[in-house]
């Protein structure tokens, strides 16, 4: 039986007073994401039937999209029957409701009959929480989950008591690679975009199935285009076919290995390097290296022109630069790993003090970069 109520920033609403709507009164002492987000519920409860979502922004010019309700429902659907969620589970809400991660969670409690508990997006969304705290579901970006290991590893509990937890929106760092085996809740990396209604494949994260490869949820059909890039059709793409710009491995079962984006491959001395392959390399390395000195600094790869090479791999860090010294001995280090050729090896070092996010926490490599 779906739940009556939903719980906003420690507020109580019921669905009817969504569907009647809220007094005037009250819609004053809200704040603009509280309004916005209860909007949205009054939408979908009231039978709306096409919704208008942006993208992240975070490969190019965010650009909006129409969704059918019938697209977002069968999400739901499906993403319940891969996680087994069932009619009363709580679910936790802590992803903007403005885009497809957040709009998505709340979709699942209504066709899902989960009990939702939204809170306003934030770094760390356990942080204001009780330690005794109880959720079923959730859905975090992989900085709001480092976030939460790294600053208040006390609320871990909160994580280990869950049924599902679904990461996605961005790739997983080897740092935070490295944390979640201790988290003892089943844990999952999604693959999707907003052109698909959210994820449409999953990686187990932690625990025997952890694994590299992502699983296309029932129904995904699964191909390559001409580049290497991976194509979905599904009842989420309305049976047509989507050309992503992701390159993928992909296996005759139709499970997936993620290699990067097509966008990011640096023509160095022409060889083709994926930027994603030497960040997981820069990535390994770090969590080593010098009793972890490194372990928690963001960075990415990116191309910088040079004269002999034509593109040279570049390594874009936040915080302080590093030495000279250091950065040489990073590159030494690097050869010796043995993962990366000559051509992968990062030729320069560039630092910004802060790096530049999207408005769904995902570092800009485009506002980041002008190399």
């Amino acid at each position: 039986m779906l739940p009556a109520t939903l719980l906003v920033n420690n507020r109580v609403f019921t669905f009817s007073q969504l569907t009647d709507g809220i007094a005037e009164v009250e819609l004053l002492s809200l704040s603009a994401y509280e309004r916005s987000t209860l909007d949205c519920c009054r939408r979908w409860l009231t039978g709306q039937q096409q919704f208008v979502l942006p993208t992240s922004g975070s490969t190019g010019q965010p650009k909006a999209i129409v969704i059918d309700r019938a697209q977002l429902a069968a999400s739901a659907r499906l993403t319940g029957k891969a996680l087994g969620l069932k009619a009363g589970d709580r679910a936790l809400v802590c992803v903007s409701t403005e885009y497809v991660a957040g709009l998505m969670m709340l979709v699942r409690g209504f066709e899902l009959g989960l009990a939702l508990t939204i809170n306003a997006p934030s770094r760390n969304p356990l942080a204001l929480l009780p330690p005794e705290s109880r959720f079923d579901f959730t859905a975090m970006a992989p900085l709001q989950l480092q976030e939460i290991l790294n600053a208040t590893p006390e609320k871990k509990a909160i994580l280990d008591r869950m049924r599902a937890i679904i990461i996605g929106g961005a790739p997983v760092s080897e740092a935070l690679q490295a944390q979640v085996g201790a988290i003892e809740a089943p844990l999952f990396h999604t693959y999707g975009m907003t052109e698909t209604v959210s994820h449409i494949a999953l990686r187990r994260l932690n625990g025997p199935q952890a694994s590299d490869w992502f699983q296309p949820l029932e129904g995904v059909t699964l191909g390559l285009d001409r580049r290497g890039c991976l194509t979905v059709a599904s009842v989420l793409t309305r049976r047509q076919t989507l050309v992503t710009n992701d390159r993928v491995e992909l296996r005759p079962d139709g499970s997936f290995r993620w290699l990067g984006r097509v966008d990011n491959v640096i023509n160095s001395g022409g060889v083709k390097v994926q930027a994603e392959q030497v960040e997981t390399a820069v990535g390994r390395l770090f969590q080593d290296y010098r009793n972890g000195l490194l372990a928690r600094r963001r960075f990415f790869v990116a191309p910088q022109e040079d004269p002999a090479l034509g593109q040279a791999v570049t390594l874009v860090m936040e915080g302080t630069p590093l030495a000279p010294a250091l950065q040489f001995d990073i590159r030494q280090k690097l050869r010796q790993q043995g993962l990366l050729t000559k051509y992968e090896i990062p030729r320069y070092f560039q630092f910004k003090a802060k790096f530049v996010e999207t408005p769904t926490g995902k570092i800009d490599r485009r506002a980041n970069w002008g190399g």
